[in-house]
C-alpha cells in the first residue's frame, strides 16, 4: 500500500471530496523520505538563482527507493506535491528527481532533462533492479 490514510481521511473521501492539504498531510507521514527529499529540492529552488535543483543520492535503503517510486509513480501524489511546493517534478532513474520552477515545464532545459536522450545518458548498470 503506498498511504497509510487515517478512517477520517477514507471517510470524508467516501462523503465526496477532500482537502488536498489533508491529503498532502497523509503523503507526509506516509512518505516521509520522498516528502522530505521533495521539500528539500524546493527550497534549494526557492533559494538560489538555478533553473533547477535535482537529487543524485541514491536513497539510504530499498524502503526509501519504494517510497520515491510511489510517490513519482502516482500522479495525483505527485500533482499534490508539485502544488504544494510549487515545483515543478521530473524523475529520470530510481533516485534522480528534479524540482524546476513550474513555469520552466516548457522550456528547454526541462526538456532537455526529460528527453529519451537524457534517460538513456542517465544509465548505469547499477540502477538495473532498482
Amino acid at each position: 500500500m503506498s498511504l497509510d490514510v487515517s478512517p477520517e481521511l477514507l471517510a470524508e473521501a467516501e462523503r465526496g471530496d477532500i482537502r488536498e492539504q489533508d491529503f498532502v498531510d497523509t503523503v507526509r507521514t506516509s512518505l516521509p523520505y520522498a516528502y522530505d527529499l521533495i521539500a528539500s529540492l524546493a527550497a534549494d529552488l526557492r533559494t538560489g538563482t538555478a533553473e533547477f535543483t535535482d537529487n543524485q543520492t541514491p536513497p539510504p535503503s530499498e524502503k526509501e527507493r519504494g517510497q520515491l517510486l510511489r510517490a513519482l509513480a502516482s500522479d495525483a501524489i505527485r500533482g499534490s506535491l508539485e502544488r504544494h511546493f510549487g515545483v515543478k517534478l521530473a524523475f529520470q532513474n530510481c533516485h534522480r528527481v528534479a524540482a524546476f520552477r513550474p513555469e520552466a515545464g516548457d522550456g528547454e532545459t526541462y526538456a532537455r532533462f526529460t528527453s529519451v536522450r537524457a534517460q538513456v545518458l542517465n544509465q548505469s548498470p547499477e540502477f538495473r533492479d532498482c
